[in-house]
């Protein structure tokens, strides 16, 4: 019953993208994204395949969500916020900077501790309670989700004094990133995305930190007001919840079990937009 409840499902998203996709032939408008930097190599793949489908052109800004919100609140010209949390998209609709019922979970990312040498990482983490590593990357924790649960991953293990010495943080996770992978640091939390696409891992040793020990790492976008009647935006939104994309974001480690309610909600941000 559910298989069948699926096809039908899956058909009528079929029909729908492809009357959409018919439209995108008569025009093209161009949209600012701003996106939290776990996302990169996620959202430049989406980018190219949007342009390529619908010849819309999107602009990406990519930062810590935190000095994102900091450059929303300054007046930067962003139409949508893809956040790496729940938080500061809700606080946007709060503050009265982005449009009521338009937050939506995107994708759950996942924390990993990863090297660059072969086997210095091993599947326990087992490295973090040596003196094997010289430095231990992280993004900032009051910038960047990743670096907060980052620190709830030591808090949890009772490692971050023993620790704290040796950390060296990055304003985002991608700067977490090239501290480890320039050699500043032997060791370093960042997002699975950053390391895997499509099953196949880059080079090195990892540890997929258990979810258990860290907040899940929910990422939510808002449509922010200067986007509420931006067709590329309205389009994005369904794009970006059509199957082809939603496989493209499990290739690169993120969770989307919740598709449905995702084309559902999106859905729904376009009716309140068309009827304004």
């Amino acid at each position: 019953m559910m298989k069948h409840s699926n096809r039908h499902w899956l058909k009528g998203i079929s029909v729908a993208f492809f009357l959409m996709f018919a439209s995108y032939q008569t025009y093209a408008e161009s949209a600012l994204i701003a996106v939290a930097t776990n996302f990169t190599p996620t959202m430049k793949s989406i980018v190219d395949a949007f342009h390529q489908d619908t010849k819309h052109n999107l602009r990406v800004s990519f930062a810590a969500s935190g000095k994102l919100y900091a450059q929303i609140k300054n007046g930067a010209p962003f139409d949508l916020f893809m956040s790496a949390d729940q938080a500061i998209p809700k606080r946007l609709i709060e503050e009265g900077n982005a449009l009521e019922g338009s937050q939506v979970t995107y994708a759950e990312g996942k924390l990993v501790l990863w090297s660059l040498k072969e086997e210095l990482i091993d599947n326990q983490g087992d490295i973090l309670f040596s003196a094997r590593f010289n430095k231990l990357a992280l993004a900032n924790p009051k910038l960047a989700p990743y670096g907060l649960a980052a620190t709830e991953v030591l808090d949890h293990l009772n490692l971050t004094q023993d620790t704290y010495s040796r950390w060296v943080q990055g304003e985002n996770i991608g700067q977490a990133y090239q501290f480890v992978r320039s050699g500043n640091a032997d060791i370093g939390f960042i997002a699975l995305s950053q390391i895997q696409f499509n099953q196949h891992t880059l080079e090195g040793s990892y540890w997929h930190v258990p979810e258990s020990l860290y907040t899940p790492i929910k990422q939510d976008l808002v449509v922010l007001n200067k986007g509420e009647h931006n067709q590329a935006i309205n389009d994005f939104l369904q794009y970006l919840a059509s199957p082809k994309i939603q496989t493209l974001i499990q290739g690169y480690g993120y969770n989307t079990e919740q598709n449905l309610t995702l084309f559902n909600s999106f859905d729904g941000i376009l009716n309140d937009v068309n009827a304004n």
